[in-house]
């Protein structure tokens, strides 16, 4: 019997507040960066995006910058591409933020 393949795992885009910008290691990953363009986090997870997010700011398993700088998801960057295997949504994550990069936003990538 053949195991089936989950393609449950999903990349995600959360919008950060322009405070974020004050973190040095944030802007040091920036040098890019095009004024007016959003601040974004981008992830991958097992979770819907939005319990993901919740997580988030709740402090579960959270990245700091999330939680602090976060304030909403940004679904039209990512809903194309989910769901996914889970290496898929590994690579998906580095180059969705490195396409997010390019085109002048502030990124992180955890």
């Amino acid at each position: 019997m053949r195991r089936r393949v989950s393609h449950h795992y999903s990349v995600y885009v959360v919008e950060l507040g322009d405070a974020v910008w004050n973190e040095p290691s944030f802007r040091k990953a920036n040098p890019q960066y095009e004024l007016g363009k959003p601040f974004v986090y981008v992830g991958m997870t097992g979770l819907d995006p939005d319990t993901r997010f919740d997580r988030h700011k709740a402090g579960v398993q959270s990245n700091r910058l999330v939680r602090d700088y976060g304030l909403r998801l940004l679904p039209r960057l990512y809903e194309v591409y989910n769901p996914m295997p889970y290496e898929g949504a590994r690579e998906m994550e580095v180059e969705l933020a490195i396409g997010l990069r390019e085109a002048g936003f502030g990124v992180w990538q955890a």
